[in-house]
């Protein structure tokens, strides 16, 4: 196959490769060069049928069968050259990487331009029927800040375009921000925006848990935040974030209100909702516990707030 370069010793060719580890990659939001990691044979295919592009591959030998038919399918880069297949043994490869390589190959894949906040807002209107955006923020274990009740507004009278949205607030686990994608896409949410704090998506540990559908769901990064909040408000949104606080309507309530368009916001797994972004909340909504159990995990209550909401 054109393009297959089977190494027996590591060198400056795998530079995008070398030493991935959690220590090393977990406090970055975006890695350097405009790359970022591609895990599995599964991921790399719906990260290219997505449209990114690979710079190279790095797998093991009895991987490369399995990605020969979509690799052979690449136009070739910019110079006319194939895009590089690197190909090596399993113990250079943990050499390489700092890990060991059990789940197929990696692609070292160009990060595509993020769109604007007003983008993919005015993308997520109309189209498909129903749509829901969430907003994550600062979400490290589920727990969520009071705030007081505020007054209701008017639901939107834009009946014709409906849209959900989630946020992710200052999500810091890779594995929930991961898991709020899947769920994202499973229930038909329209957009993610993750704040400035939040974790990388496209973190490899975030796309494999996704199980690529990081790719399918349009989304952004709010380069201000809560005063982004403002934003989703012009453009017709009610936002609603999901607290265990004293005054907040019960998830039910909410879907009953039947807003035209509505973001989710999703606080971080430590303390929930910053209270900047509370005091900012058309509404606080909380999912009413049984059995002494005072919250989800962040993941399991997007999913919960995505289905209910859809």
């Amino acid at each position: 196959m054109p393009g297959v370069v089977h190494l027996e010793t590591a060198d400056d060719r795998i530079g995008d490769y070398t030493n991935l580890t959690d220590v090393r990659l977990r406090s970055r939001h975006e890695p350097e060069k405009g790359l970022y990691i591609a895990e599995s044979a599964t991921v790399i295919r719906r990260a290219i049928a997505a449209g990114h592009r690979p710079r190279s591959f790095l797998m093991a030998e009895k991987w490369l069968p399995d990605l020969a038919p979509t690799i052979a399918e690449l136009p070739p880069r910019e110079d006319g050259t194939p895009v590089p297949v690197y190909v090596a043994p399993s113990e250079l490869l943990e050499e390489i990487t700092g890990f060991n390589l059990h789940r197929g190959a990696l692609a070292a894949m160009h990060r595509p331009p993020l769109a604007s906040v007003r983008e993919l807002l005015a993308s997520a209107r109309g189209g498909r029927g129903a749509r829901r955006v969430a907003v994550l923020e600062d979400i490290v274990d589920h727990t969520n800040v009071c705030g007081p009740k505020l007054p209701h507004p008017e639901p939107s009278s834009d009946v014709g375009q409906r849209s959900r949205i989630a946020v992710l607030e200052g999500l810091v686990d890779h594995t929930n921000v991961g898991a709020c994608f899947r769920s994202a896409a499973a229930m038909g949410v329209d957009a993610v925006l993750v704040t400035p704090t939040c974790a990388d998506p496209l973190y490899r540990r975030s796309i494999r848990v996704s199980m690529g559908t990081v790719f399918q769901v349009p989304w952004t990064r709010i380069p201000t935040w809560p005063s982004g909040v403002q934003e989703l408000k012009d453009a017709g949104y009610v936002v609603a974030g999901m607290t265990l606080g004293e005054g907040a309507i019960t998830l039910d309530e909410l879907v009953a209100e039947d807003h035209s368009k509505l973001a989710l916001v999703l606080g971080s797994e430590g303390h929930g909702l910053g209270p900047e972004t509370d005091v900012l909340l058309d509404r606080r909504v909380t999912i009413p516990m049984m059995h002494g159990v005072d919250s989800l995990n962040v993941a399991a209550a997007s999913a919960v707030a995505f289905y209910a909401t859809r």
